[in-house]
């Protein structure tokens, strides 16, 4: 065990050094990236562990793993973030523990969302997913659903509708956008590109709604990029916990 938290200490100073390397050349503070720990795959005790380590902010993306490993620190100083595409059957069990969903996509999620964070008396931020592959894929204004690569997001075109739904529903709050670098189409090994593309997005969010400032983007191989164009939130997992296991 005391291997295991040598070990995540010293890949999280690692990855802390990249951050503020980072925010150095980008001429940004360091306080002004958060640090979120992708802890999908790895046991309750790691989280436990990282949050000795004083990591404060961790995401899951499916609920049969993040409740019980939820349920089983809710004693510690957690933000939980789900970054998965979240099906509205499993909305109930993710407003029970979650603070933040960021993989808001489509209109429908929303309303499941608002009814089961009133019943619960819980606010949750959202994000709303961003499919920046889709600005080239023919589909509708508004869609929403599975992009090209495979991934979740509403169409650039359709942040506006679904971002004043957020903001009309009870028990919501609306924070702002994610999205993941995609893998087809003309941001494809542009990760950089990609996230300034977010940020243009995000102005364009912020002038109806200032308060939805956060920007999440950039993972373990891409960090640097997503804090060079202004993301307030990384996601990182494999270089601070190690590569996964493959599940099968």
């Amino acid at each position: 065990m005391t291997d295991r938290k040598d070990e995540l200490a010293a890949n999280l100073a690692k990855v802390e050094r990249r951050i503020a390397a980072a925010c150095a050349a980008a001429g940004r503070e360091r306080d002004e990236v958060t640090l979120i720990v992708v802890t999908k795959t790895y046991p309750a005790s790691d989280v436990r562990m990282l949050s000795e380590l004083g990591v404060r902010h961790v995401a899951e993306n499916r609920d049969q793993d993040a409740a019980p490993k939820a349920a089983a620190c809710s004693d510690l100083p957690l933000t939980w973030h789900f970054v998965g595409q979240l099906q509205t059957n499993k909305v109930r069990s993710v407003v029970g523990y979650a603070d933040v969903v960021q993989s808001v996509d489509r209109s429908r999620l929303v309303t499941a969302l608002s009814r089961e964070a009133v019943r619960a008396g819980r606010e949750i931020g959202c994000l709303l997913q961003v499919a920046l592959d889709a600005e080239e894929s023919g589909r509708e204004p508004g869609g929403a659903g599975v992009s090209p690569g495979g991934r979740g997001g509403v169409v650039p075109a359709g942040i506006g509708e679904l971002a004043g739904l957020v903001a009309d529903s009870p028990g919501l709050r609306l924070d702002g956008l994610m999205t993941v670098a995609p893998l087809t189409g003309r941001f494809a090994g542009r990760q950089r590109a990609a996230f300034e593309r977010l940020m243009d997005l995000s102005t364009d969010l912020r002038r109806a709604h200032p308060a939805a400032n956060m920007v999440s983007a950039g993972m373990s191989a891409d960090l640097e990029e997503a804090v060079a164009a202004g993301a307030t939130h990384v996601r990182v997992g494999t270089a601070v916990l190690g590569v996964r296991p493959r599940l099968g």
